[in-house]
């Protein structure tokens, strides 16, 4: 590669990213004007036209949750009916407008449209809170769903309440049409509670919650919600009593219908966002979902088999849906909030609940809501640990099966993570030990004979005396008994291990909050200067132990020296630009995994000083003249067809 391809490459990076920063600045600058141009009429009390004005907004961006309440609220002022709203949402197709909510003051003051329901239309908007010593759940009666859920070992990047989800916004709730051909949509009706107890502990005991929706005498759904104490899982049992003639004969499914926005809770929002999914698990099948890291504005997965679980997941902590059957398909969505500063995703699954007609039918789930620990998903079962992704193939089996055996049984004797990921570190370099001095071993071979390379050289300088180069210093390596790929197999077989640690820190929610030296949080990045402007790639921020990464990994490059080979000013630059990248991409990385990558510089360092005492450079050119001298022994392959040329009476070449 020349001066002039590197020089081309990073010319056409550099557009790239100058227009991809010219766009997003130019749809900022247009979503800003109109939201500012409608505030300014929601705060004269021009309510429609300012509620058009939002409505144009999000053509631009269509995920702003703070925009989607300002409709919401408008529409309720203004009593727009449902028609109205949905001519809006063909106009502004998007998931988020589709689940704008609707207040039962927006429908026809009869109901008569919900049939047997109509008497659900209206009811109390208290809510009803069941918790142990694990998670708090809010259970809002409008749905008969759960209005939010607190995790209590946990708080968020800046010391506030974690909380899986919150607000209207979240849907959650049954589709389904009636005998008489009418649209129900539990999640806009009122359940009533089965008595008046607002608060229920289940700290000592197990408790439940039971709700129940109405559609005549003795006719209802009705919602129990059970926790047990020290449980993050909670289950759900849904029972259809004499509902046989309610619902539709004809329909042997229900479809379920659940969607929330995914909020921020850490500091590195695009790390959070990185692991921040949709996954889901085929029935008596493997685990799978959409693609993380994934740049995509909008991703959607149709699935036409059964499912046994569905999990909305974050960084640290999700929210999964599970059949204690299955269920019999489903259709997710994930949306980016670009923008938002709460929000990250906008989740939605719609899942097909077998269903049997009768006078009592029953469905029985499960909600897990709580953290992406490794050690609580597999007591659970249903593999369910591998919500936590820790790389596929050899990656995740090194994992699995090496690396968090070995962090666990650390963490139960060291308070401190900084020494755990240290000694971590040690005992990983221990292990690849042979296969490091092998490759400096190799390298060092490869160093002595570098001026006999470069003797060659200029012993065929022209271009079109390439290929004569090439064989004469093959030839070469062959008389000295040097392998020249010798120091690169060690290298190569340490890469899985690198891997592992790249696929392993970022998702360990062990590291979450825990400090070590000046990072406050070893799950995100250890900011030590914040920049008044954002760097495309590199961002808006100063991370120190990617520093020491970057120049700790060219002080070990500089010492190993450069190969034949290297010498190219095309490859040394590349050569010198890969931890340059590194730097860039991994500033926003966790710090336990930089402070890692650091560790395993210094070390391969110190190794480097060390296997210099037990290797002789003039041992080993003595030893490579010897070989060189010696006749180059002839393979079983070459001396038969040496026979065979002698029999037709070809002689063989002279060497």
């Amino acid at each position: 590669m020349d001066k002039n391809t590197i020089t081309g490459i990073i010319l056409i990076f550099a557009i790239f990213i100058g227009f991809s920063i010219y766009n997003n600045s130019q749809r900022n600058k247009s979503y800003e004007k109109i939201v500012k141009a409608a505030d300014s009429l929601y705060a004269i009390n021009q309510f429609e036209n300012a509620r058009a004005e939002y409505i144009n907004a999000l053509r631009f961006k269509p995920n702003q949750p703070e925009i989607v309440d300002k409709v919401s609220e408008l529409n309720k002022t203004l009593g727009f009916t449902p028609e109205q709203e949905k001519a809006d949402s063909l106009a502004q197709p998007s998931p988020v407008t589709k689940a704008v909510k609707q207040e039962p003051e927006d429908e026809p003051s009869d109901y008569n449209h919900l049939g047997p329901f109509a008497g659900t239309a209206e009811g109390s908007d208290s809510l009803i809170v069941l918790e142990n010593n694990k998670i708090e759940l809010k259970i809002l009666p409008k749905g008969g769903r759960i209005f939010s859920v607190r995790v209590k070992d946990y708080m968020t990047h800046d010391s506030l309440p974690l909380i899986l989800f919150s607000g209207d916004s979240t849907v959650f709730g049954l589709n389904f049409f009636t005998a008489d051909n009418r649209v129900i949509q539990t999640n806009d009706l009122y359940f009533i509670p089965a008595n008046g107890i607002r608060s229920y502990s289940a700290a000592t005991k197990p408790q439940s919650v039971v709700l129940r929706l109405h559609a005549g005498e003795n006719k209802y759904i009705e919602y129990k919600y059970s926790l047990d104490p020290d449980k993050y899982m909670v289950d759900f049992d849904i029972t259809f009593k004499s509902m046989d003639d309610i619902i539709a004969p004809n329909q042997n499914s229900l479809t379920f219908d659940w969607r929330m926005y995914m909020p921020q809770q850490e500091k590195g929002r695009q790390n959070e966002d990185n692991y921040t999914s949709i996954k889901y698990k085929y029935f008596q099948d493997d685990v799978t979902g959409l693609r993380m890291r994934s740049n995509k504005e909008f991703d959607k997965a149709d699935i036409t088999t059964k499912l046994k679980w569905v999990a909305f997941q974050g960084q640290f902590f999700s929210s999964v849906l599970i059949s204690n059957n299955f269920f019999l398909n489903g259709s997710v969505t994930s949306t980016k909030t670009i923008d938002s500063k709460s929000y990250l995703r906008y989740f939605t699954t719609e899942l097909g609940l077998p269903y049997e007609p009768g006078p009592n039918t029953s469905l029985n789930m499960q909600l897990y809501y709580g953290p992406n620990h490794i050690s609580t998903l597999r007591k659970e079962g249903m593999e369910l640990d591998k919500l936590v992704f820790l790389g596929r193939n050899i990656i995740g089996w090194i994992n699995r099966f090496m690396i968090i055996p070995v962090f666990n049984w650390l963490e139960k004797y060291i308070g401190s993570y900084g020494l755990i990921i240290l000694i971590l570190t040690i005992l990983i370099k221990i292990v690849l030990l042979p296969l490091t001095f092998k490759s400096y071993q190799s390298q060092a071979k490869m160093q002595v004979l570098k001026p006999m390379v470069d003797e060659l050289a200029k012993k065929f300088p022209k271009r079109e005396d390439a290929m004569k180069k090439q064989q004469a210093t093959m030839d070469l390596y062959k008389r000295a008994g040097v392998n020249p790929m010798g120091g690169c197999l060690p290298m190569l077989l340490q890469m899985p291990i690198l891997f592992a640690m790249f696929r392993f820190f970022p998702v360990s929610i062990e590291l979450r909050q825990e400090s070590f030296l000046w990072a406050k949080d070893l799950s995100t990045y250890d900011s030590i200067l914040t920049l008044p402007f954002n760097i495309p790639m590199y961002g808006d921020h100063v991370s120190l132990f990617t520093l020491l990464m970057t120049a700790s990994t060219l002080i070990t490059m500089k010492m190993t020296g450069s190969s034949p080979g290297q010498d190219q000013p095309g490859m040394k630059m590349m050569t010198y630009m890969m931890p340059v990248m590194f730097m860039l991409i991994l500033n926003n990385f966790s710090s336990g995994l930089t402070y890692y990558y650091f560790l395993a510089n210094i070390l391969t360092y110190l190794q480097n000083l060390v296997s210099k005492r037990f290797i002789d450079s003039a041992k080993v050119l003595t030893t490579l003249e010897d070989n060189r001298k010696k006749p180059v022994k002839k393979s079983k392959w070459q001396q038969r067809l040496e026979e065979a040329a002698k029999q037709r009476g070809i002689k063989a070449p002279k060497r």
